[in-house]
């Protein structure tokens, strides 16, 4: 088992949100930590957002989940392996 630094870049949050998040409850029991990022102002919040996740699995599924994520339009994703 390997850990995983994973971050996702969710263009049209307001849209495209409600499918990452299916994913990453699919996903959930290799999740470890899992931080949302995103501007917030008084009258709106950012359309884009930016989620860290903390994984620990075997690279297979990490590259399953990456996979899956890549697949939504507006997700772009980047991991590194520690």
């Amino acid at each position: 088992m390997q850990t995983t630094i994973m971050a996702l870049s969710v263009d049209a949050r307001n849209l495209h949100a409600p499918e990452v998040q299916t994913v990453l409850t699919r996903y959930g029991s290799i999740i470890k930590t899992r931080l949302g990022l995103h501007e917030v102002a008084v009258d709106s919040s950012s359309q884009v957002g930016r989620i860290l996740l903390h994984i620990c699995s075997d690279s297979n599924e990490v590259n399953s989940l990456e996979e899956e994520l890549t697949d939504i339009e507006g997700v772009n994703v980047k991991h590194m392996t520690l």
